[in-house]
Formats: structure tokens, C-alpha cells, sequence
């Protein structure tokens, strides 16, 4: 355990760049062997979009790191916030703050920004991508990384949670949302198995269906019990026949696979989404 804070406490910029990009080579071409659906697009081009978002998420994650840095050392230092409360053990201090990082941080952020008006106009660049594989992770317009830091900045201070576990938090994320929106065909069992603790991939892409209310179900990041505890989880009987990616707002290819578009996307006026087509769930 020791070793652990130790190395979070101290990761080395390049530590966490092998990480995302060591991910993201692993998954890509674990995608080229067994994928769940063979998309008739180019990929390296689908992928150069969804690249340039992860370069702009990076980028605004590290300029606002060292607001993050002081925010953390400043509620440590005073011990303010929830693991602060009662004395715990390491490793329960642990599993309590990565649970609360990822409820605030991740599953609260993510659960507003389909929900308020101003937010998901940022957040459907995201659900745009008409083949949803391990790159759509980070495809996040610049306005939705402000959102989830803000959220994040949040999360560290109701938790009072040290550097070295938020890091450790967003290593973890970063590999697992990758791995929950890749395109991969794992055996079914498998996936259920992974979907009672995790983000399993069939469950995650439940998500990215273009029709409601699939959309606003299964907003997990790391952890899959929030929504069954909020009542937000939905199964699909066969996803990966069933499911359709995008969004019906954004049909057009010039408008979900066009980068300048999509940097502007939020500010535009956009048609309803076809609600009366609107399918029964099973929850």
C-alpha cells in the first residue's frame, strides 16, 4: 500500500502519458482481431478526430493541475472532507475515495450533462461518434473537459482527497473507459460478470443507442452500481445486434465526422430528437 501512495504521489508526467497512449495502442489493435462490429469507415480517420479531443482533454487537465495540486494540499493539510471524518486503515481510505471521485467526479457530471440543457450541448460531440470504439473515450469537446474538471475539483473537495489518490483515480479511468467503449466482442457471461462491479463493454454501448431513453441510462464510468442505485441502469436483450450509434440530431457525416463542426456543434440550433420512437427498457 505504501508503494502505491508513494508512486501516485510522484507519477511522472511521462508515467501517465504511457498510460493513456499504452491503453490506447492496446485496445486499438485488440479491436483489429476480435471486434464486436466491422465499421465501413476508415478507422485511422475516425480515429484522428477522436485523437485531436484527447490531445485538447490532456491539455486542459494539465493547466489546471496545479489549481487541483493546491486545492488537495490545502484540504490534507487541514484534514477537511469526508475521509477525514473517522480514523480508517489505508486501504479502506482508498476504496472510499475512489468510490467518491468517481460518484461526484465522473457519474454526477456526467448524469447533469444529460440532463441540463447548456451541458449536453457540450457532451454530444461525445455521443456523436457513429462508431463507438476505445478512441471515443476521450472524445470530449474542450467545454465538457471544463465541466469535468470543475466536477473533479469538486470531488476533491467533498472527499478532501490527497494528489496521490486522485491520480491514481484517473489512471484507473483512463484504461477503463477505454476498455468499456471498445469495440470489442468478449464472451457475454464474461461481460455480465465484469457489469456487476465495473463498466462492462455491452453496458457502456447501451448508452451510445441513438434512441431514448437508452441515451440517458448507464452513466458509469468505473464503477456500474450507481446506476443500479439510482435506478438508471437498462440491459438491452441483444446489444450488439440491436444498437445504433450516434445521435438522430446529427445524422449527417458532414456534421459527426467533421472536426470544424464539431468545435462549433454546441452553439448551434438542433432538431429534436425523435422521442416519439422512444423504446421500452429493461431495467
Amino acid at each position: 500500500m505504501d508503494q502505491i501512495i508513494q508512486y501516485f504521489s510522484t507519477i511522472p508526467s511521462s508515467h501517465r502519458t504511457i498510460i493513456l497512449l499504452g491503453g490506447l495502442t492496446f485496445f486499438f489493435s485488440l479491436e483489429s482481431i476480435i471486434p464486436m462490429f466491422r465499421f465501413k469507415f476508415r478507422r485511422w480517420k475516425h480515429a484522428g478526430i477522436n485523437l485531436f479531443f484527447t490531445f485538447t482533454t490532456v491539455l486542459i487537465n494539465f493547466i489546471f493541475a496545479f489549481i487541483i495540486l493546491k486545492l488537495s494540499d490545502f484540504l490534507v493539510e487541514n484534514r477537511f472532507g469526508l475521509l477525514y471524518l473517522v480514523e480508517m486503515p489505508t486501504w479502506l481510505f482508498m476504496i472510499i475515495g475512489l468510490l467518491g471521485l468517481d460518484l461526484i467526479g465522473a457519474w454526477l457530471a456526467h448524469f447533469l450533462e444529460h440532463k441540463v440543457k447548456w451541458m449536453w450541448k457540450f457532451h454530444l460531440v461525445h455521443h456523436t461518434d457513429p462508431g463507438v470504439d476505445a478512441t471515443t473515450a476521450n472524445r470530449h469537446h474542450p467545454g465538457e473537459s471544463l465541466i469535468r474538471v470543475f466536477f473533479t475539483m469538486v470531488g476533491v473537495a467533498v472527499m478532501g482527497a490527497p494528489m496521490w489518490l486522485l491520480m491514481l483515480y484517473q489512471s484507473m479511468s483512463v484504461v477503463l473507459s477505454q476498455f468499456n467503449h471498445m469495440n470489442i466482442k468478449i464472451p457475454k457471461t464474461l461481460d455480465k460478470i465484469i457489469s456487476y462491479v465495473i463498466v462492462s463493454p455491452d453496458m457502456h454501448k447501451v448508452h451510445h443507442h441513438y434512441k431514448l431513453p437508452y441515451t440517458n441510462t448507464n452513466y458509469g464510468n468505473i464503477f456500474s452500481f450507481w446506476d443500479r442505485i439510482f435506478r438508471c441502469f437498462a440491459e438491452v436483450k441483444d446489444c450488439r445486434k440491436e444498437l445504433v450509434y450516434g445521435l438522430d440530431t446529427f445524422p449527417e457525416k458532414k456534421e459527426h465526422s467533421n472536426l470544424g463542426f464539431l468545435l462549433v456543434m454546441p452553439f448551434k440550433k438542433y432538431r429534436a430528437p425523435r422521442t416519439d420512437e422512444a423504446v421500452e427498457i429493461e431495467q
